[in-house]
């Protein structure tokens, strides 16, 4: 009797008791990684760099498989897609693809570098961006050029020409809208490499690669050292070497995960409101919004940077980030994506899981 006294009492002032901390019951909500596509760079008819009889499409084969098993390890709920598990060729647009239409929350590139130079060697990261660096831009075209492989690549990618260093003019007129979030990943993936087993930090840079191109979520591309160098292609073929590299990756993944995972409060339903009001209520399943900045302050509802916007906001770290919108689904809130980015050109679309 004194048990279910106690559960009444509780049942009773739980409710006052989150309303005086400003929460309801209803208001906890939790934005969760919970697809991660992971990319073996080349495959099939495609090997990618070559020195000797050692080929970059087993490297990162082997490297991605090493690495999907450990995050399923640890993260049982976390769905992980591979562009390719077995020696196949995968058109460079279908790995974005498979991303894209997955709604994945992170895509993970792995290659292996080659330069003329046989002294160059380390690893690096690389986000989708603009970047004059004329050794960035001879690696871009290295990668691109295997979409010459592809059948009809000129209708695939709109022209472009992987050899013409014009073609990659066009790069510079799009928008990136995940790449805070591709920085934050990449900056983490550079530094646990440092531990080994690949030596010399390249750094994290900015180049047009294809694969990157139409990603619709975070991407990076991972350069995990010079099959070129003698050193580096010996540790990149051995074995412990491997499940090495793919243990810091995996470190990175979760310090990322562990920032992008982030419990949110909500204001109750009647304050909800935001612009455009036709936005579908969400399911108990959850719901998608579209993120359309980040701060190191909390601004206040009325701040004219959300241009008239009605915002929540989400507290990561040391940041703030701001999104709109309450969708069903994700097909939803990429039809509304458009609208927004006339206001945000960098807005994009996040996961709210109740």
């Amino acid at each position: 009797m004194k048990r279910i006294i106690t559960i009444l009492l509780l049942s009773s002032i739980l409710p006052t008791l989150l309303s005086g901390l400003g929460l309801s019951a209803q208001s906890k909500q939790v934005v969760e990684l919970r697809t991660v596509v992971i990319d073996a760079g080349h495959g099939g008819h495609d090997p990618g760099a070559i020195n000797g009889k050692i080929y970059e499409k087993n490297i990162t084969l082997s490297v991605a498989k090493r690495l999907g098993e450990m995050i399923k390890s640890h993260y049982p709920e976390v769905r992980v897609i591979y562009t390719r598990s077995d020696d196949r060729f995968v058109e460079l647009y279908r790995r974005a693809e498979i991303a894209n239409k997955n709604n994945a929350d992170l895509f993970i590139s792995l290659h292996v570098n080659s330069a003329a130079d046989r002294s160059a060697r380390g690893h690096e990261t690389f986000v989708m961006g603009q970047d004059k660096n004329s050794d960035n831009l001879e690696i871009c075209q290295l990668e691109n050029s295997v979409i010459v492989l592809e059948d009809d690549y000129t209708s695939n990618y709109q022209g472009f020409d992987p050899g013409n260093p014009e073609s990659y003019i066009i790069f510079s007129l799009l928008q990136n809208a995940h790449l805070e979030q591709s920085l934050d990943f990449a900056t983490l993936v550079q530094d646990r490499a440092d531990s080994g087993p690949v030596a010399n930090n390249r750094g994290v840079k900015q180049a047009n690669f294809l694969v990157l191109w139409k990603c619709t979520m975070p991407a990076v591309l991972i350069e995990m050292g010079f099959i070129s160098n003698s050193n580096d292609m010996r540790t990149l073929t051995d074995k412990n070497s491997q499940q090495r590299i793919a243990s810091n990756i995996f470190k990175a993944f979760q310090a990322y995960k562990k920032s992008y995972d982030t419990d949110i409060y909500l204001p109750p339903s009647g304050e909800e409101e935001q612009k455009p009001s036709s936005a579908p209520a969400s399911s108990g399943n959850g719901h998608f919004g579209i993120q359309i900045m980040a701060s190191s302050y909390l601004l206040p509802a009325d701040a004219k940077e959300f241009k008239g916007w009605r915002c929540r906001h989400v507290k990561s770290g040391r940041n703030y980030k701001y999104y709109v919108g309450d969708y069903r689904t994700r097909d939803e809130a990429l039809k509304a994506l458009p609208k927004v980015r006339n206001s945000f050109p960098e807005a994009f679309i996040i996961r709210v899981d109740q």
